[in-house]
């Protein structure tokens, strides 16, 4: 069952708005609890951006920061229970998702919003074969006959530049490859024409060479359609190529929003600071990398202050008592250090 505000829900206006009316997807202040037996765990604490059309944004963060539930929060298909959205806002189009009636968050999803998982072998039902799962939407969603969901079908594979679609159209998701099966599934999820795919984790388990090419497809296809993206990722190489903005999370919290070229230059928080010398880089060959000591908090028991602040060779006093704010450092760029701007300052 999808979490949703409690609450009657009023009439709501048609996704596909004129351009240049705003975002096209803004996500405000959202909180989101997973209550067990015992305690509680809260896994977004407030977390904010938005998405523009024909942009992509990259959310970036260890495993367990909450990238993927924002991205399920704002898909309308999180488990509750244990789930339960506390706070903040969704908008798309500058229409309530959080207290939209049910039945429009499903005419919203897959025509106004579309996900790629994590797991193509497990997103894809082995039942049946890959295009009937991509024929079926066509059929249910736009009234299509079976012979134009078909021929629909084929040109999504085609598209997504799968070999002889005709032939493997007919084949299950066993018999294609990891490569093969991630692009059946950008094919899926492309074929009611989103204006936003969320893509979460798209290159996970594939080679470098394949996972360049879905990147690439990928940023092919947001341009050809001027959809908008938001790509989830802790893979910092990948997000070089392909984001415009970057959102880094943090125990549940967006610590730091930036263009990539300016985080790239100049990271303003100590966690993107950590992330960014980790990296392997030509003009450091032969020096061994710089670790992030310690672990990411657990969010049943987020630490006082700063989440980051155990982990922080920056941390003060301060640090482990208040929770810094969001600082607006200019050119769009906000982040949520104490000491943000000397952040910026010292990064060589």
């Amino acid at each position: 069952m999808s979490t949703a505000y409690d609450g009657s829900t009023s009439a709501v206006a048609d996704p596909r708005g004129s351009e240049g009316a705003g975002p096209l997807l803004e996500v405000s202040d959202l909180r989101v609890e997973f209550r067990g037996r015992d305690e509680v765990a809260k896994v977004l604490n407030g977390v904010s951006y938005h998405v523009d059309a024909g942009e992509t944004l990259a959310v970036l963060g260890e495993s367990g920061s909450g990238k993927s539930v924002t991205a399920q929060t704002i898909m309308g298909i999180l488990d509750s229970p244990p789930a339960a959205v506390t706070g903040g806002s969704v908008k798309f189009h500058g229409e309530e998702m959080l207290t939209a009636a049910e039945s429009r968050r499903v005419e919203i999803r897959g025509e106004g919003i579309a996900m790629v998982f994590q797991d193509a072998l497990s997103s894809l039902n082995p039942v049946f074969t890959v295009g009937w799962q991509i024929e079926e939407q066509l059929r249910v969603r736009r009234g299509m006959s079976k012979a134009d969901a078909r021929k629909r079908a084929v040109e999504l594979l085609d598209l997504v530049r799968i070999p002889n679609a005709k032939r493997r159209i007919k084949e299950y998701p066993h018999q294609f490859s990891g490569g093969m099966r991630q692009r059946a599934m950008i094919a899926m999820s492309l074929a009611l024409d989103p204006e936003l795919l969320i893509a979460d984790e798209p290159t996970t388990a594939l080679d470098v060479t394949v996972q360049a090419q879905i990147m690439d497809l990928l940023a092919e296809l947001r341009r050809e359609r001027n959809m908008g993206m938001i790509l989830i990722t802790h893979d910092l190489g990948v997000v070089a190529e392909v984001a415009d903005r970057i959102a880094v999370m943090y125990a549940g919290r967006i610590v730091e929003q930036a263009d990539v070229h300016e985080l790239f230059r100049k990271p303003g928080h100590p966690y993107t600071k950590a992330l960014m010398n980790s990296m392997p880089r030509l003009d450091l060959k032969g020096q061994a990398l710089e670790t992030i000591e310690g672990l990411p908090p657990s969010l049943a028991h987020i630490p006082p202050g700063c989440p980051f602040n155990p982990r922080c060779k920056r941390a003060e006093d301060k640090c482990r008592t208040e929770l810094p704010p969001l600082h607006n450092l200019g050119l769009g760029r906000t982040s949520a250090c104490h000491f943000a701007e000397e952040v910026v300052e010292s990064h060589g």
